[in-house]
C-alpha cells in the first residue's frame, strides 16, 4: 500500500472534499433525491435533526450527514431511557460498579444501538423512505473509535454492555483519546504506524459534560511532617465525556465516562501577543498529551513518565468523581464499600488504590486503618496475564517525582502489608521481598501488580486455568498471605454485538429452530445441538456460512487485490501479534505445507485461505517482523501458479472491532495456539466458535473450558500442556533437536533463510532462522510436529463436508455459556456483592 505524497496532490485532495462536501473515498457518492416524504415517526426525527443539527436540507446532503443525523436520532431515542437509569441510580439506594480500563473497545455505535433498542428493521425502513440509502452501508462509514489493543478493551466492552443488560448500574471510565491505537499500514510487507484519526468527523455519540471537572496534580512535594498537605507544581483539568451503553431491549442505558485533560491556562494571552505563538500554548500541548495517543512508547524515561501520567490522570479523575456521586447519594463516605463496587481491569489503573487512600485520609480525615478497610471492601482487581515482566511496575525515582504523596502512602502501606506476614519473621523473609509493593533489587520499583491485589478484597482470573495458575506462579506468595482471595471470573462476550449484530443470518436461522428466548438467554443455545443432524438445516447453516465467506472475500479482493474462493476453508489467526500467540508456527507450517505443494503438484490437496490480522507494538521488533514474513511469505505464494489457488495467505491490514465483525463470521478454521500457560483467556477463540468455526488450538486459557463443552470430538487439541511447558522449561529443552529431528520443519526455517521469500536478502530474517536454534521459549520448535499433525487431522475433516458442518453446529450450541452476561452475573453475586444476583 503506498501512501499519497507530495504537497500539491495533498492541496488538490483536500480541494476536492470542499468542493464535493464528501469525503474522497470510493463508494460514499450522494443518496438519491428525497422525494418529500416522510410517514414514519423515525423518518421525521432523522429529518429534524439533519435540518437542525446537521444543518443541511435534504437534497444537498451527503452520505456522512445522513449518517450524523441518523445516529442523533437513535441517540434521542436512547436518552429518554439514558434520564431515566441515571434518576433510578440517583434516588435509589443500589450499589452501582465502577469499571476502570485504560481500553475500551466500544466498535461503530449505530447499528449497536439501534439493535439494542429495537429499531433496526424501523431504522433501515426510514433510510430507504427518506432515499439515504442501506443501513449497513451506510453505517460502514462511521468511525471505529480507537479506544483500545485488543482483549481487554474489547471485555471492558462486552461487559459495560452486559451490565446494562442484566441491570447492573454502572459507569465505565477511561480515556478519550484523540487517536488511540495507531492506524496500522503495511508498505513494501512492514507495519507502519499513523494516528488514527477517528474524531476528525465529531462523535455524534457522545456527551460533554463540562460542569463535571476535576483537578488532578503532579509533581511538587508532601510536607513529610505533615503528609496530607500535598502541594503539586502542576494541575491538569480533567473533563468528562459520557457516551450512553444501551443495554439489550433498551430496559437500561449505563455511562461510559472518558476523561479529557486541558490546561487550567489553555493559552497565556500575554506571551502570545509578545510573539511567542507556540510557547504561549506550552502548557495545553503538554496536558492534551495525556490523552494524544494508547499506549504511547515506554522505550524512553519520558514516554515513561507520559504513561504513569495518563493512568494516574484517569484514575484520579475516576475515584473524585465516583467519591461526589457517592456522597451526593448518600452523604457519609464511610458507607463507600457497601455502596461503591471499583474493578480494576488490568493494573493500568491499580493507581487508584493509593489515590482513594489519598482522598478518604487526606480530603474526608478518616484515619489509616479505616481508610485502609474501605478501599480493600470497595476495590476489586481482574488480573490478565502470567507473564511477571507485564504486571507494570514504576521506578520509585519517577513516582517520587510525579506523585510524592502517593509515594509516601505506598510505602505506609508496604509496612502494613509486611505486617501481616507469619510470625516469626525470620523463616518469610523471602517471601516478605516478594509480596512487598517495592521491589528493592537494583534500581527500586513500585510492583502495581501487588499494589493491586493487596488493595483488593477480590482478584480474579479470566479463565479457570489462568486463575489455577496465577496462585502458583504470579502471586503465589500473595495467595498464601491471602488465602481465598484469588476467584475465577471466566471471559464471556456479548451475543449482541458477537452473534445478532455480526450474523444476522445464522441469528434468524437459530430464533426459526428452537425459539426467541435465545435472544435473551444465549444458555439456550445449547438447545441448537440435536440440529446438526439435520441435513435441512446443516444446508441451511452452511449457506449462511458461504455468504458470510463471500462478503469477506469482497473485502479482501477490495483492500489487497487478492481474490480469494468462498469455496476454501478460511483459516483464520486474528489477534495482538505477539511471539506467545505463536503467529510463527502458523506461518511456519503454512510454509511446510507450501513446501509440501511444490513437491506434490498434483495430489488432492485441500483449498485453503490462510487469514491473519493483527497490530504489532511500535517498539516490539520481533511481532514486526513476524508481521513482515507473513507479508513476504504471502507474496510469494500467492504468485505462484503452481499452486492453482488452492493455498492463498492474505495479511489484514488495521485490525479493529469492525474489520473483526466481517472476519468472525466468515471463518471455518480459528487458530487459538499459543504456548500453553501463557494465555490468560482469549474472547475471540469464543466469538468464532460460537459464529459456527473450529477451533485448533493448545490447551490454554479458555480453551480448556471451550473444549469441556463443546466436546472433545468437535475441537482439535495438539501440543505441550501447561505443566508440560513449565516443566520443559525448567530442565531445558532442545530446540536444535527438535528442528533437526522435524524435517518439514527445517525445511520451512531453511526457505525462509534462503531468501526464498525475501527476493534472495539471506539477511532479512537471518536473526529469526537463528534464534529458533538457540533459545525457543515459546516452543514453536516443541510443538510444530504436533500442530503439522493436527492440521493434516482438519484437512481430513474439512474432505467430510458433513462431519465438519455438523461439528461447526455443535460448536455453536456448545458455547452459550460463555455469554458476558453469564460473567457479569458472577461478578455481581461472587465481587461486587450486588443484591439479586
Amino acid at each position: 500500500m503506498q501512501r499519497r505524497g507530495g504537497l500539491q496532490s495533498t492541496i488538490a485532495e483536500l480541494a476536492g472534499r470542499i468542493v464535493r462536501r464528501e469525503p474522497a473515498q470510493a463508494g460514499q457518492s450522494a443518496p438519491a433525491k428525497w422525494d418529500g416524504r416522510a410517514e414514519a415517526p423515525l423518518s421525521r426525527a432523522i429529518l429534524d435533526r439533519l435540518s437542525n443539527s446537521v444543518g443541511v436540507e435534504p437534497q444537498l446532503a451527503t452520505r456522512r450527514d445522513w449518517l450524523t443525523a441518523a445516529s442523533l436520532a437513535i441517540r434521542d431515542q436512547v436518552m429518554e431511557r439514558w434520564h431515566a437509569s441515571q434518576r433510578e441510580s440517583q434516588l435509589g439506594g443500589g450499589k452501582e460498579v465502577c469499571y476502570l480500563s485504560l481500553e475500551f473497545l466500544i466498535g461503530r455505535l449505530l447499528r449497536d444501538s439501534a439493535g439494542n433498542l429495537g429499531l433496526t428493521e424501523q431504522l433501515q425502513a426510514s433510510l430507504t423512505e427518506l432515499g439515504a440509502g442501506d443501513l449497513v452501508s451506510l453505517a460502514d462509514l462511521e468511525a471505529d473509535p480507537a479506544l483500545g489493543n485488543g482483549g481487554l478493551g474489547r471485555l471492558a466492552a462486552c461487559y459495560m454492555e452486559s451490565m446494562a443488560s442484566v441491570g447492573v448500574t454502572a459507569y465505565g471510565y477511561g480515556i478519550r483519546y484523540d487517536h488511540g491505537l495507531f492506524r496500522q499500514l503495511i508498505e513494501d510487507g512492514r507495519q507502519i504506524e499513523e494516528p488514527e484519526t477517528w474524531l476528525s468527523g465529531g462523535n455524534p455519540w457522545e456527551i460533554e459534560r463540562r460542569d463535571t471537572v476535576f483537578a488532578i496534580g503532579f509533581g511538587g512535594a508532601a510536607d513529610k511532617d505533615s503528609p496530607g498537605h500535598w502541594q503539586p507544581t502542576e494541575i491538569v483539568e480533567a473533563v468528562a465525556f459520557d457516551f450512553p451503553v444501551v443495554g439489550w431491549r433498551g430496559w437500561r442505558v449505563n455511562s461510559l465516562r472518558l476523561w479529557c485533560a486541558r490546561a487550567v491556562k489553555p493559552l497565556r494571552l500575554d506571551q502570545f501577543n509578545g510573539g511567542d505563538h507556540i510557547g504561549a500554548q506550552y502548557d495545553q500541548a503538554w496536558a492534551t498529551s495525556i490523552n494524544k495517543v494508547l499506549y504511547p512508547s515506554d522505550a524512553t524515561p519520558s514516554g515513561q513518565e507520559l504513561r504513569l501520567r495518563q493512568e494516574y490522570f484517569f484514575a484520579a479523575a475516576s475515584m473524585q468523581d465516583l467519591l461526589a456521586r457517592h456522597l451526593a447519594r448518600f452523604a457519609d463516605v464511610r458507607s463507600l464499600a457497601d455502596k461503591v463496587a471499583i474493578q480494576l481491569n488490568d493494573t493500568h489503573p491499580a493507581i487508584a488504590v493509593a489515590e482513594l487512600m489519598r482522598l478518604l485520609m487526606d480530603v474526608h480525615g478518616l484515619a489509616e486503618a479505616e481508610a485502609w478497610a474501605i478501599t480493600r471492601g470497595a476495590v476489586s482487581y481482574t488480573n490478565h496475564t502470567l507473564l511477571p515482566e507485564a504486571l507494570e511496575s514504576w521506578p520509585v525515582h519517577l513516582m517520587q517525582a510525579l506523585l510524592p504523596r502517593h509515594m509516601q502512602i505506598i510505602y505506609a502501606l508496604d509496612r502494613l502489608i509486611l505486617a501481616e506476614l507469619p510470625k516469626p519473621p525470620g523463616a518469610e523473609t523471602e517471601m516478605a521481598g516478594r509480596v512487598s509493593l517495592i521491589d528493592r533489587h537494583g534500581d527500586w520499583r513500585v510492583r502495581m501488580g501487588n499494589l493491586a491485589f493487596a488493595g483488593s478484597h477480590n482478584v480474579n482470573g479470566v479463565s479457570q486455568l489462568h486463575t489455577d495458575l496465577m496462585k502458583v506462579s504470579v502471586f503465589r506468595d500473595l495467595d498464601r498471605l491471602y488465602p481465598g482471595r484469588i476467584v475465577n471470573k471466566t471471559n464471556g462476550v456479548t451475543p449482541r454485538r458477537w452473534l445478532h449484530g455480526v450474523n444476522p443470518g445464522l441469528t434468524m436461522l437459530v430464533r426459526e429452530a428452537i425459539g426467541d428466548a435465545v435472544l435473551d438467554d444465549l444458555g439456550q443455545i445449547e438447545r441448537l445441538r440435536p440440529f446438526a443432524e439435520d441435513a435441512g438445516f446443516r444446508g441451511k447453516f452452511a449457506a449462511i456460512k458461504h455468504a458470510n465467506k463471500a462478503r469477506l472475500a469482497a473485502l479482501v479482493k477490495d483492500r489487497l487485490g487478492i481474490a480469494v474462493d468462498p469455496n476454501a476453508m478460511f483459516d483464520v489467526q486474528i489477534k495482538r501479534i505477539h511471539e506467545y500467540k505463536r503467529q510463527l508456527l502458523n506461518l511456519l507450517q503454512t510454509v511446510a505445507h507450501y513446501r509440501a505443494m511444490k513437491d506434490n503438484p498434483s495430489a488432492a490437496w485441500m483449498p485453503r485461505v490462510k487469514i491473519f490480522a493483527g497490530k504489532a507494538a511500535p517498539s516490539y521488533h520481533a511481532a514486526k517482523q513476524c508481521i513482515h514474513l507473513i507479508n513476504d511469505v504471502a507474496a510469494t505464494i500467492n504468485a505462484d501458479p503452481a499452486l492453482r489457488g488452492l493455498l492463498k495467505v492474505v495479511f489484514i491490514p488495521n485490525y479493529n472491532v469492525s474489520l473483526a465483525e466481517t472476519i468472525v463470521p466468515a471463518a471455518d478454521l480459528s487458530e487459538q495456539i499459543s504456548t500453553a500457560g501463557m494465555e490468560a483467556s482469549g474472547t475471540g477463540n469464543m466469538k468464532l466458535a460460537l459464529n459456527g468455526a473450529l477451533t485448533i488450538g493448545t490447551l490454554d486459557g479458555a480453551n480448556v473450558e471451550i473444549s469441556e463443552r463443546v466436546g472433545e470430538r468437535d475441537i482439535i487439541i495438539f501440543g505441550r500442556t501447561a505443566a508440560e511447558v513449565a516443566a520443559l522449561r525448567q530442565k531445558g529443552h532442545d530446540p536444535r533437536g527438535n528442528i533437526e529431528r522435524s524435517a518439514a520443519l527445517k525445511g520451512a526455517l531453511d526457505a525462509i533463510g534462503s531468501g526464498l521469500f525475501s527476493g534472495g536478502d539471506r539477511d532479512r530474517y537471518r536473526g529469526l532462522v537463528e534464534g529458533f536454534h538457540q533459545h525457543d521459549w515459546f516452543m514453536v520448535t516443541t510443538d510444530f510436529d504436533a500442530y503439522a499433525a493436527a492440521q493434516g487431522d482438519v484437512d481430513a475433516r474439512w474432505a467430510d463436508k458433513d462431519g465438519w458442518q455438523k461439528s461447526a453446529i455443535r460448536n455453536t450450541a456448545g458455547v452459550g455459556w460463555f455469554s458476558s452476561d453469564r460473567a457479569v452475573r458472577e461478578y455481581a453475586a461472587g465481587i461486587w456483592n450486588i443484591p439479586g444476583f
